[in-house]
């Protein structure tokens, strides 16, 4: 009998995090929402709500503020949120890597972050003896198509209520310290799960 390993997927309540949960879902895995915070700010909520809609167990942990402080500062000294918000991905899978024997995410193939390289991959299976997927190998086109099929979404310009990604937190730090977040952050639409599309 083969034993039901339990998946972390890091979940912002997105239609790519969410996709993923059922992709591991369907193929036998215990899987787990998990939303990263760090007390500076309440962005678990949305992701919360997306989770209870499609039925999936979710899980809030809460990281060290030193971790999103880290972030802000790169974010500040770049001007540009890139190589904070990888920052905060590879020092979260790092953490959770000591937890879950698989661990994933909704990386899709055009992202540019949060992302790690081929190489950063390898060394994290191997070092931690875990396994980590994501969506890469999966364009934005079939992402969205098969996301409309499945879920309802809730579709809005991307705010700190709308979203649980590292992104909200970050905002609010920057917003703090003074700093217009709309010079550094892009406007975007953002996707939110609000349910399963056959429960219409």
């Amino acid at each position: 009998m083969c034993v039901q390993m339990k998946a972390a997927v890091l979940y912002s309540g997105g239609k790519d995090s969410s996709l993923m949960a059922v992709i591991l879902d369907k193929l036998g895995y215990d899987v787990e929402l998990v939303t990263i915070n760090f007390g500076k700010f309440d962005s678990s909520i949305p992701a919360r709500k997306s989770a209870e809609s499609l039925g999936f167990k979710h899980k809030v942990i809460k990281l060290d503020q030193k971790i999103l402080a880290d972030a802000v500062d790169m974010i500040i000294e770049d001007n540009f949120p890139n190589n904070g918000i990888n920052h905060i991905h590879h020092t979260v899978l790092e953490i959770l890597a000591d937890d879950y024997e698989v661990i994933a995410d909704g990386t899709r193939r055009e992202d540019r972050i949060p992302k790690l390289k081929f190489s950063e991959i390898q060394s994290l299976e191997d070092r931690k003896n875990i396994q980590y997927l994501n969506l890469t190998g999966i364009g934005y086109k079939t992402i969205n198509d098969t996301s409309e099929r499945l879920f309802k979404l809730q579709k809005g310009e991307s705010n700190i209520h709308n979203s649980s990604d590292y992104e909200m937190e970050i905002r609010v730090l920057l917003k703090e310290k003074g700093y217009d977040t709309d010079e550094i952050f892009p406007q975007h639409i953002q996707s939110r799960v609000i349910g399963w599309r056959e429960n219409e």
